[in-house]
Formats: structure tokens, sequence, C-alpha cells
């Protein structure tokens, strides 16, 4: 059987050591490339022949969501699975809507990554035990009408960030705009949202179960 050709994308150099020795000594499984943010990743992506990408959400340059709209574009027969600190559910729909194949946490990669990658790499999906009633449900029933979820990915992306307390200078470094962009969304999402301070902006995240009160920094 030939061997599943692997790409990894995370921009935490230790992380991709650690997942590159987890991955040669999985049989069947070869890393062909690595990347370190999103520029890199498509770059890696238009040169490289592979069968599954490991895409880290929260590297620097274009958000998580609309990168993984923007390789299933340009390269629509390379799986996607995610494998994200992000283990808020909505970061899971969103990414599965946006075209991922799989979602998978760091916390649990070690004993689901092998699994993972045979079921995405062989067509199928893949969503962790705590995830699969979730997406189940969500996937079937008609979209919620929350305020949250009219936010397109960008400002989603943001409004996580502030909601675990991140400040604009912060986020701006994270996802590449500037400062003052990111407290344009900030205003922008504000609005949308009907919220008039951070503070409250947590209160609606914890609410929600978007986070939990661990995440708050």
């Amino acid at each position: 059987m030939r061997a599943i050709r692997i790409l990894l994308a995370d921009d935490h150099p230790v992380f991709r050591e650690g997942l590159r020795e987890l991955l040669q000594g999985m049989e069947g499984a070869t890393v062909e490339g690595e990347a370190s943010d999103a520029a890199s990743t498509m770059a890696l992506i238009r040169r490289t022949r592979a069968d599954v990408l490991l895409l880290d959400l929260s590297m620097p340059g274009r958000s998580g969501i609309e990168l993984v709209k923007k390789i299933r574009d340009e390269a629509p027969e390379l799986k996607v699975l995610v494998l994200t600190m992000h283990e808020e559910r909505q970061f899971a729909m969103r990414a599965f809507m946006a075209g991922a194949h799989g979602y998978l946490t760091k916390r649990s990669a070690a004993p689901e990554l092998a699994q993972a990658l045979r079921k995405v790499s062989a067509g199928g999906s893949y969503v962790g035990p705590w995830m699969v009633d979730f997406v189940a449900r969500n996937l079937t029933a008609p979209p919620e009408s929350a305020p949250h979820q009219q936010l397109n990915d960008r400002e989603f992306d943001i409004f996580m960030r502030l909601a675990r307390g991140e400040n604009p200078t912060e986020i701006g470094r994270a996802v590449s705009l500037s400062t003052k962009t990111v407290s344009n969304y900030k205003a922008r999402i504000f609005h949308a949202m009907g919220i008039s301070s951070e503070a409250a902006l947590v209160r609606y995240a914890l609410r929600h179960h978007l986070i939990d009160d661990n995440d708050v920094m």
C-alpha cells in the first residue's frame, strides 16, 4: 500500500519537530514538506504533491478558516486535516463548512492521529469523540440565529481572540493585520453583536459556551 504523503503547517517549530517524529514512527506515513505561516503553506501546496495537509488554524497571515477555503480552491484533491489548539466547537463547524476533511485537537493528537490520517486520506471525514454529536446535530439543523453566527470567518476569529483576552496589538501580530485594522474589526463586531464593552463580549462568549473560564487571560 502506498504511503500517505503528508504536509505539516504549524508556526511552532518545536511542535512541528515532535509531530514529524511521531509521523516518522508511523507505518505508512511520510512527511513531504513543512510550512510555518499562511504564505509558506500556499507555496508548499503549489510545489509539493501530497495526500493530506495537517493544518494549524492559528498561524500568522490569513485566518485559519480563510486559509482552508483558499487551499480547497487551489488544491481540491488535497485532504485538509485541521490540527489545532482550538477546542471550541464553533471553530470546528466553521472548518468543516470551509472544506476541511477532519478536525483534531493538539491535546488528542498522539492517540488519534493515525486513525484520523487513515480515514481522511481514504476520502472520509474525521472528528474526535468530543465533537461527534455536536457536528451531527448542527450539520442537519437549521442555522442558528445567535449574533456570533452572523460574523464572517475573519470577524469570528478576531471575536474569539478578544474573548480570550488578546488586545488589538497582539491580535494584529498574530494575524498579520495592523492594530488599526483590528480595532476597526473590533468596532464592527461590537456593532453587529449589539455589545458595548470587552467585558460584555467575554460574558457573551461564556454564556454561549464558546470559551470557558480557563480560556480568559
